[in-house]
């Protein structure tokens, strides 16, 4: 196999890898080698492989020779050759030399790269190598592997592991240090350009540099984890990704971050991503070369190349190569780990990966998304991508607060919006939230903002566009803002709105279920000295969330409160049926009146007409009805009535004239439809409808009884918008019950103030116990629709505080998958408040913290509110208006 074919291009990798050692924040670790000490090595590693270099020659029947002056794909300046002048043992130690090459050579300098390729190939094992550095800038010795076939396709898709590379060791940096850093890092995911990559860089301690000694560098490769090692010290780990799934056994997200890999399934043709031990399942071999320059080492440092330093050759000496299988479990490589306290954690060893994060599935709800309207969307950025600088909010005399771009000297960049995780900086405080704008297709769905050109860049410079989903995934490509709906090119000093279609973005390749980067961009390497203001940014529809009123379902609505015109009475909440639940009552004596419900401030509404105009075509009006006991007036008719403001505008029908076209019977429940088109054709103004009544006739109804639920107005046709879930207002929901885990004690439901009214109690005795609100067996509540700004919300009043006084109270949600929740201290609220006796209080947590916690909002089935376990003894408190909803 041509390796070459298998190296090409990684100038994108190199740069991966240079940022790597660029970028600090995490990128590197500088340790004590006295503060932690390393765990000693398992018997279990059995040598099964080695080159001492204590032979005469190369050995021909362990290492190939690459021949060739093809620059690696990465632009170095040597031929691999095999003359014994860039390779050779002496004394024990195999040397590979770069040197000048002779005058009018293909390269500046000849140097050597040796593979084991067919003649020692792995699949999981230790793999180490004692050596001392070459130095110099321009200097890049590399001890790697790659597989052996490449059965995930071309680079990086199978895979590249570089168990050490180092460049411009001892050249001065700026703080007059030398450098000293060695890197370990992984190449995989989709085929280059779109190659994905992570490592870790190790800082030598300030006294030591690896050009001076000989150091031990080794992986330790196992299914799913390849660790770094420098001396035994295990300064890097990787590892495979772990998804995260809901209770439909649906991907939603990763537990880690790590590697992935995508190739074409057998079979099927498909292109895949797969977040399991691949590529990294496969066998592959050892390779030994010293480069000299390329992208990475003459763009760091003090960049190029010094000559100077490669005048007498520059050696990377190799004292010896081994290997090691773990006799243990030879078929993983597992049991044989040198680990050490902290390896596996972020803070520490374990490195995050560049795998896409698996999109979540549609929820099929319509939302608009306002990305920038006068302040940033808390879960996206102003972003430039590679200029260096950091866009600004500044204000405008047009447009309020918008965000200033500008292109400095470094003017290879793109700039725009992301809530992509790894363009986050360290202070970032919001959460990856690519947008799902699919439901918005077919809604007249566009992409919109408002850009100003202050300072134009070089005359003639394209203005783009471009749209991603997810880092190396599908996007728009670049697209001229002059194929906007508007058709214009950018004038300086004019805001000017630029639209794009999302039918159009998705023709040119969008996924459209997982948006995560917006750029408005000079094209790249033209767009020097450029200034611009951008502002409004959305990805929008003509959602126009259908208008409803629910006037009762389980519970009055307090803006429409039950109410009896004329008689004298109170209706009153009852309980009925399991199906049915709290009802509204109505109950009619001598004096003639009519009931219903009302909006009107005079009978204790809320005095906001509801505006049904934009349900007028297939809105109705519903209501289900038991009648108790019939009118004393037997052939009494039933009648609707609704009002808008005035006396003038009604519309009166009678109950038999509903879809259903049912006559009340008594002692059985019993729905009513009306369209809303047919009560605007009999005279209502449905544009500020405020009385909605149900009677028997004027005059006829004493001794009636009768019952409401589910009264609302709605159009039945419109995009669901998902529903809430109430746990308790004025009592707990079917299905679900205000319930004691562990403490034999029964929760009850006791009347409150007038705001409350009827409450869940909860207290706790000497058992530990938690308390809350569980939903029977086999249900369950799909909160997925309100991710993006849902919340769970409650009051609770404590009546007594328990008698340890450091309890802590905790609010704790659980899915129906095994050990499965999110835990926080109720002071972890967003009111961020402490818990006060006597009082009440508003507590509420955003579903997206609960979900990044680890909760699967798919199958939520208890929300449980109590003082820590065994602390709770003593404790009385109530809770009210407790809900899972859109903030």
């Amino acid at each position: 196999m041509n390796m070459t074919t298998i190296k090409l291009s990684r100038l994108v990798a190199a740069i991966s890898i240079a940022t790597l050692a660029g970028c600090g924040g995490g990128a590197e670790t500088e340790s004590n080698f006295t503060k932690v000490d390393p765990a000693e090595p398992v018997s279990d590693w059995q040598m099964v492989w080695s080159d001492e270099f204590d032979s005469g020659e190369i050995d021909a029947a362990k290492w190939n020779y690459e021949i060739n002056c093809d620059g690696g794909g990465n632009n170095e300046k040597q031929c691999y050759t095999n003359s014994p002048d860039n390779a050779f043992i002496n004394d024990g130690m195999l040397n590979i030399v770069a040197l000048p090459a002779a005058e009018g050579a293909d390269k500046p300098f000849t140097s050597a790269r040796l593979t084991t390729q067919y003649k020692a190939d792995f699949k999981y094992g230790r793999f180490e190598m004692r050596a001392r550095l070459p130095s110099g800038q321009g200097s890049w010795p590399a001890f790697w592997m790659m597989p052996t076939d490449s059965v995930y396709g071309g680079w990086p898709r199978s895979g590249e592991i570089d168990i050490l590379e180092a460049v411009n060791l001892k050249v001065a940096n700026e703080d007059g240090s030398l450098e000293s850093h060695v890197h370990g890092t992984l190449h995989y995911g989709r085929e280059w350009p779109n190659n994905a990559s992570s490592g870790k860089a190790y800082k030598f301690p300030q006294d030591m540099n690896p050009a001076d000694d000989y150091h031990t560098y080794a992986i330790e490769w196992q299914e799913g984890e390849i660790r770094w090692y420098i001396d035994d010290y295990l300064f890097a780990t990787q590892r495979q990704s772990e998804v995260r799934y809901n209770s439909k056994d649906e991907a939603v997200g990763l537990k880690h971050r790590g590697w992935f890999a995508e190739y074409y399934e057998q079979g099927s043709g498909e292109l895949v991503t797969h977040w399991d031990s691949a590529p990294f399942d496969q066998e592959f071999f050892m390779i030994l070369n010293l480069a000299v320059g390329g992208d990475w080492p003459e763009n760091v440092n003090n960049l190029g190349v010094d000559a100077g330093a490669f005048a007498d050759g520059q050696t990377y000496s190799i004292d010896y190569v081994r290997v090691y299988e773990c006799a243990s479990n030879p078929e993983t490589g597992k049991g044989c780990e040198t680990v050490r306290p902290g390896y596996d954690s972020l803070d520490d060893a374990l490195v995050e990966g560049a795998a896409p994060v698996p999109t979540p599935p549609s929820d099929g709800v319509a939302k608009n998304l306002d990305i920038f309207d006068g302040s940033l969307n808390a879960n996206w950025l102003a972003w430039d991508c590679c200029g260096g600088t950091v866009p600004e909010i500044i204000a405008d005399d047009d447009k309020g607060e918008v965000v200033k771009f500008n292109i400095n000297d470094n003017n290879g960049t793109v700039l725009g919006f992301s809530t992509r995780g790894g363009h986050f900086p360290d202070d970032f405080t919001g959460t990856s939230a690519p947008f799902d704008a699919s439901p918005l297709l077919e809604l007249n769905g566009r992409l919109t903002f408002d850009m100003k050109v202050v300072t134009p860049p070089a005359a003639g410079t394209p203005w783009l566009f471009k749209a991603e989903t997810g880092e190396g995934g599908p996007s728009t490509g670049d697209v001229p803002l002059s194929e906007s709906v508007e058709g214009v090119e950018p004038v300086t000093g004019q805001w000017q709105t630029y639209t794009f279609t999302l039918a159009s973005l998705q023709e040119r390749g969008l996924d459209l279920s997982a948006i995560d980067v917006l750029m408005m961009f000079p094209a790249w390497g033209a767009g020097e000295g450029a200034e611009y203001l951008i502002a409004n940014v959305a990805i929008e529809g003509d959602v126009g969330a259908s208008p409803e009123v629910d006037l009762f379902t389980d519970g009055q609505n307090l803006d429409w409160p039950m109410w009896d015109c004329c008689g004298g009475s109170t209706p009153v909440e009852v309980m009925d049926d399991a199906e049915h639940g709290l009802t509204a009552e109505f109950s009619i004596g001598a004096e003639p009146t009519v009931m219903g419900f009302t909006n009107r401030s005079e009978f204790g509404g809320s005095a906001t007409p509801f505006d049904a105009s934009a349900i007028l075509e297939k809105g109705v009006v519903q209501f289900d009805m038991k009648v108790t006991s019939m009118p004393n007036t037997a052939d009494a008719p039933w009648l609707l009535k609704l009002e808008s403001p005035g006396t003038e505008s009604f519309a009166e029908v009678n109950l038999s004239d509903s879809v259903e076209g049912a006559v009340p019977s008594a002692g059985e429940w019993q729905t009513y439809t009306f369209r809303l088109a047919d009560l605007a054709a009999a005279g209502l103004d449905v544009s500020a409808i405020d009385v909605v009544m149900i009677f028997p006739a004027w005059g006829s109804g004493e001794g009636a009884v009768y019952r409401v639920d589910n009264a609302k107005i709605y159009d039945p046709e419109a995009m669901p918008t998902g529903s809430d879930l109430v746990l308790f207002k004025d009592t707990a929901p079917e299905q679900w019950s205000i319930w004691d885990c562990c403490g034999g004690s029964t929760p009850t439901e006791e009347a409150d103030d007038a705001d409350h009214g009827t409450v869940a109690q909860f207290m706790i005795g000497s058992e530990p116990t938690v308390m809350g609100f569980l939903a029977d067996d086999e249900v369950s509540f799909d909160a997925s629709h309100l991710l993006a700004d849902g919340v769970v919300k409650f009051d609770m009043k404590v009546v007594s505080a328990p008698s340890n006084p450091d309890s802590q109270w905790l609010f704790k949600i659980e899915s129906t998958l095994d050990d499965n929740f999110a835990e926080f201290p109720l002071t972890a609220s967003n009111e961020g408040q402490q818990v006060l006796v006597g009082q009440w209080q508003t507590f509420t947590f955003n579903l997206q913290d609960l979900y990044d916690a680890g909760l699967d909002i798919s199958a939520i089935n208890a929300v449980l509110i109590f003082p820590a376990w065994g602390t709770g003894n003593g404790a009385v408190y109530r809770i009210d208006n407790a809900m899972i909803t859109q903030n």
